[in-house]
């Protein structure tokens, strides 16, 4: 079949989401400048760049954790491992401004070093941001999508020990939780290397 999205897709359900898939969930960590916490997971996220380390996440409307990591400069991403994913699930719940999601989900918050919010002390690992930018996309036509970008420059990283294996961070064993379409999660339960070729090979 061929559609275009701006024509619908004649589907049960739209398949975009499940096209582009699977997507790393970010469960951002954040506080307002008033010192409420809030934890919620984003599929809209992943690494942009390796040096320096840059991530980002994309909030559809202004929700508090797009609007406290503009207030603040700084969000924690924690990785989402295979034992917390119902809740995960349960911290995206539309909860009143100002509800703690830890406690709603009963997840621990950790200090973390170089910013102001804390950390999901159950995560395999965490990544501390300041914000580099904060951006509006825009559609084809010019209109602003009512989207928020947020990059963040990783200044720390927590991996919990439990999850290395000679070194290497052990995936597999941590489960990372990744976003499908529809209602639908995927876990890393395999992984098999590739050598990158080089032409002069």
């Amino acid at each position: 079949m061929y559609y275009e999205p701006s024509k619908g897709h004649g589907l049960p359900h739209d398949p975009f989401k499940a096209l582009v898939s699977p997507r790393p969930i970010g469960w951002i960590s954040t506080v307002g400048r008033n010192g409420a916490l809030n934890l919620a997971p984003y599929s809209f996220f992943n690494a942009l760049s390796g040096k320096p380390p840059l991530v980002w996440f994309s909030s559809e409307g202004e929700k508090d954790s797009a609007t406290f990591a503009g207030e603040t400069r700084e969000f924690v991403a924690n990785i989402v491992g295979r034992d917390l994913a119902e809740k995960m699930n349960r911290s995206s719940v539309n909860a009143p401004r100002g509800t703690s999601e830890f406690a709603y989900a009963g997840l621990t918050p950790a200090p973390s070093r170089l910013v102001a919010p804390p950390r999901v002390a159950e995560a395999p690992a965490a990544l501390e941001c300041k914000v580099t930018e904060i951006f509006r996309p825009k559609a084809l036509d010019g209109q602003d999508i009512g989207a928020f970008v947020v990059i963040g420059e990783v200044v720390g990283i927590h991996i919990d020990e439990a999850f290395l294996k000679e070194g290497l961070f052990d995936t597999v064993k941590a489960g990372n939780v990744a976003r499908l379409g529809y209602m639908d999660y995927s876990t890393v339960d395999a992984v098999f290397s590739m050598r990158r070729p080089r032409w002069e090979e």
